[in-house]
């Protein structure tokens, strides 16, 4: 990849990761359900991550060097545990904020994940694939976690309103 390409889709990934953290934040500042703010807080701290090791590769190949992926597999994204989830899950109301910023926040990452794909595939040298490999690793975490408390949220919605066909 050339160096001002490779600059513009890390400007583009820092951007993203800022977008992400903005909201993450806003939702974390604004809810009043503690499992939810403890869900955004985490998410803010995922996203900051994303944020310094995207700032420190663009700072690398602005100076002319080469991507320094060794702090990559320091990190690993926190998963959501069943009790944190189910926390989520009861205390959300289908039609509320939370549940509306938790369906925000899944389309979101669902981006992300597609935009880390596809400069996975395009990249052309073995870091880049390798950086944006764990930047789609990393977003798919948070799309399937967030993904599994929106249908668990949408499952809870129809059975409390008996969203059920009937016989």
């Amino acid at each position: 990849m050339a160096e001002n390409k490779t600059l513009d889709i890390i400007k583009g990934a820092i951007l993203l990761e800022y977008r992400g953290k903005a909201l993450y934040e806003s939702v974390a500042e604004k809810t009043e359900l503690k499992p939810v703010k403890e869900l955004f807080e985490m998410m803010v701290e995922e996203e900051k991550k994303h944020v310094e090791i995207l700032n420190k590769q663009f700072v690398q190949v602005s100076r002319g060097k080469a991507l320094d992926l060794k702090d990559l597999g320091d990190t690993k994204p926190t998963v959501v545990n069943s009790v944190l989830s189910e926390s989520i899950v009861k205390s959300v109301a289908g039609a509320g904020y939370e549940a509306a910023v938790i369906a925000a926040a899944l389309e979101f990452e669902k981006n992300a994940v597609k935009y880390y794909g596809e400069k996975e595939k395009t990249a052309t040298s073995n870091e880049e694939k390798k950086l944006f490999n764990w930047l789609t690793n990393w977003e798919t975490e948070h799309m399937t976690m967030l993904a599994k408390i929106d249908n668990e949220i949408r499952e809870q919605v129809w059975y409390d309103n008996n969203f059920w066909p009937l016989d």
